[in-house]
């Protein structure tokens, strides 16, 4: 069984890119049903809304530009650090420079034509 299933339920970890903090929030399991939906969780020092990475996220130290603006761009993009507990998030760059690579690497298309037309045009 899944770790986070099983000793449950775990604080959310939400980020705040302003301030390059991460805070523990009360989880949406603690909450109930419907309630959690209207919830926005803002930064306690900046008050700027915070972002939900998931359980896995391991913040950088508050003075590392270079990876905060990472995770903001891998955010930005829809990876987050979420997972069962089981296996990890999967994969992310450990370099700024490495995002746009594994964007590209990672984007999904509508269908076979555009797939074609993406590839045919990286060549």
């Amino acid at each position: 069984m899944c770790r986070y299933a099983m000793y449950g339920p775990y604080k959310d970890i939400f980020a705040c890119f302003v301030c390059r903090k991460v805070y523990k929030q009360t989880s949406r399991f603690e909450i109930p049903k419907g309630k959690y939906d209207g919830i926005v969780h803002v930064c306690p020092q900046c008050q700027a809304p915070m972002h939900d990475m998931g359980h896995d996220f391991q913040a950088p130290k508050q003075t590392d530009i270079k990876q905060w603006e990472k995770i903001e761009l891998l955010y930005q993009n829809g990876y987050t650090y979420h997972s069962c507990g089981c296996g990890g998030p999967g994969y992310r760059p450990s370099r700024l420079q490495e995002v746009p690579e594994f964007l590209n690497a990672q984007r999904k298309f509508e269908n076979e034509g555009e797939a074609l037309l993406h590839r045919l045009l990286q060549s």
